[in-house]
């Protein structure tokens, strides 16, 4: 067997096995565990998250993953896993022989080390990481930076690797959300305004130096500016707050409550923070945003869908990893 020139490791955050109490109970230990994700002294943050919020928020979560699980199961680990495949075709296409492809989750199963472990029974001993999240920030891909160290402390012999840090502002990246939002608008009609609500972190992050306000802002200019709308047509919001302390403003569910007092009642949103649908766009977005702007007097709410595996999409991420392979593979 020709042994492949590299592999690649795809990575998102994560996802419960069923949407269970039980389950959701074990992914939020693991995930809000993290000091990066929460990264209050363990003194002070282990009580709240043992004591509290993983004996209250579990069952919550879980009636809220069920609202959106599939037959085939979660959606961020379906859609994920036809991105793998889909890539890996591409791929293969490209280069004219087998490019391995394994997906990795920060939280919970498959991990990293179940798709690292993959590419090495592979022969792969060099490895493009791309993190399905295209702003960095220190909670995501920083975490992901994190997990590799803990998977390679175990090891003897350690792979080659180049990490994708982010895509912020890739040229295929805003086509693909350029295309999507124009798809969408071909199909359902366009709002009065445009919605852009990323994923929060808390305003601290950014004054101790994270780069995901500026990468948001950034993403958010470049799509309006290929879409052609003035600054009258699009706003920019931060969802999925968590805890007392500030985080990122204006938050979305405050803007959906407010818009239609100003006599907005129609909008289109979107959440280009995230590659693949999930609880915080299925659920968060197209759910209880869609529920609060009606009951705030809006009229027509319409949730634009992540770029999960579409063609546009996976032909980005196949020039990302060519672009990082280099000279691995002869590019």
């Amino acid at each position: 067997m020709t042994k492949p020139p590299f592999g690649v490791l795809l990575v998102n955050l994560g996802t419960p096995c069923n949407p269970t109490p039980e389950c959701v109970r074990c992914f939020l230990k693991d995930f809000l565990g993290d000091p990066r994700v929460v990264d209050l002294p363990r003194w002070q943050w282990k009580p709240i998250l043992h004591g509290i919020i993983l004996n209250t928020r579990p069952k919550r979560v879980a009636k809220a993953y069920q609202s959106i699980w599939s037959e085939q199961g979660s959606p961020l680990k379906v859609i994920s896993q036809a991105q793998r495949d889909a890539l890996a075709a591409k791929l293969e296409q490209q280069f004219g022989q087998a490019i391995p492809v394994e997906l990795g989750m920060t939280y919970c199963k498959p991990g990293l080390a179940t798709g690292l472990d993959a590419l090495n029974q592979a022969g792969v001993d060099k490895v493009v990481v791309l993190p399905l999240f295209p702003q960095y920030s220190c909670s995501t891909t920083g975490a992901v930076v994190d997990g590799l160290a803990k998977v390679f402390a175990k090891q003897r012999a350690l792979p080659e690797y180049r990490l994708i840090r982010d895509y912020h502002v890739d040229q295929q990246y805003i086509q693909a959300l350029k295309n999507s939002v124009e798809r969408h608008w071909a199909e359902h009609g366009r709002g009065q305004k445009l919605l852009m609500s990323f994923h929060g972190v808390p305003e601290r992050y950014i004054t101790e130096g994270d780069l995901y306000r500026d990468h948001c802002q950034a993403t958010a200019d470049a799509l309006a500016s290929a879409l052609g709308l003035n600054s009258e047509q699009w706003l920019l919001c931060f969802q999925s707050r968590f805890g007392k302390e500030p985080w990122l403003q204006p938050y979305t569910d405050e803007m959906l409550e407010s818009l239609p007092k100003q006599g907005v009642t129609a909008i289109d949103i979107i959440s280009p923070a995230f590659a693949v649908d999930c609880l915080e766009t299925l659920e968060e977005l197209a759910i209880e945003g869609k529920q609060e702007f009606i009951e705030a007097g809006g009229e027509h709410y319409q949730f634009i869908p992540c770029l999960n595996a579409g063609d546009d999409h996976i032909q980005m991420m196949a020039s990302l990893v060519t672009e990082h392979a280099g000279n691995w593979a002869g590019c």
